[in-house]
């Protein structure tokens, strides 16, 4: 049993269809202890995962809203459409930074279909020659899927890697409290390196490359710590991670998961600590 345990958290932790979560429930009673606290662990999963999508994704946003303003200095008329119509940028600029205020009103809808409200501030250098600028992240009643974000992040901008693309390197960290009144911290670093599309305008031939290491720390005090391997390469044109490697650890097991040969689908390989694995369907795409 405990065996079957282990393999079950970490199935929850990169987040199995649910279907997967009823059967093991109808192996149990309902005032099984055990039961009672794998039930638990399989929320608190889920969260760390939400978790590092809601940083992706508002790093992501600040970053876009800064590459169209360096864009913009060299392509005149240059913009972005990551961004719909419902979200409001306004620009401050003073003698030496420009400031942006991004605000999604009471709820806006992004293409991903992720729908976010509030405000994020973005602060940075108005010298848009400069090689690398630092930029300067922090919310105001903000929200995703109606968890409420608060934090901050700092993101050193390069223009040109060693690689000749733009890349971003990212510290952050951000707490969440979800409808239900659970709450979490998640912060870590992440280095995207922006490799195809990089000023064409349209989001959906973006490809970026992602690594780094995030830790998220529940309610109950568990931590669970996310770090890439292999670097995960992301195609706006696709909903999924189509390759790379994230190592996944809950406090003294650890498994990996491949994402795969670039494969646009929803499939992952998990491989769990005691080495066997199994071929995944990500939760976190079924909706």
């Amino acid at each position: 049993m405990k065996k079957r345990l282990k393999k079950m958290n970490f199935a929850a932790l990169v987040l199995l269809a649910p279907i997967f979560f009823a059967s093991c429930d109808r192996d149990e009673t309902a005032d099984d202890p055990i039961q009672e606290q794998q039930t638990f662990e399989v929320a608190e999963l889920q969260a760390s995962d939400e978790s590092e999508q809601i940083s992706e994704e508002i790093l992501s946003i600040g970053e876009d809203v800064y590459a169209t303003d360096e864009i913009s200095v060299s392509s005149k008329g240059y913009a972005s459409d990551f961004l719909p119509d419902c979200v409001t940028i306004t620009t401050v600029v003073t003698d030496s930074t420009k400031e942006k205020t991004i605000d999604f009103g009471e709820g806006c809808e992004l293409p991903n279909g992720n729908i976010l409200s509030g405000i994020i501030y973005l602060s940075y250098l108005k010298d848009m020659e400069m090689a690398s600028k630092s930029l300067s992240l922090s919310l105001e009643n903000f929200t995703f899927n109606g968890v409420a974000v608060e934090g901050s992040a700092s993101i050193e901008r390069v223009r040109s890697n060693e690689n000749g693309n733009p890349q971003s390197d990212a510290m952050a960290d951000f707490s969440g409290t979800w409808p239900d009144g659970t709450t979490a911290s998640f912060n870590g670093n992440r280095t995207r390196e922006w490799i195809e599309g990089f000023g064409s305008g349209f989001w959906g031939d973006n490809v970026f490359l992602i690594t780094g290491k995030a830790t998220y720390v529940g309610q109950q005090g568990n931590t669970h710590v996310r770090e890439v391997i292999t670097p995960l390469r992301r195609e706006m044109a696709c909903r999924f991670i189509v390759s790379g490697v994230l190592e996944i650890s809950r406090n003294d097991l650890t498994a990996s998961l491949d994402f795969g040969d670039g494969t646009c689908d929803a499939k992952g390989e998990l491989t769990y600590p005691d080495g066997s694995t199994e071929e995944i369907f990500l939760r976190r795409f079924l909706k």
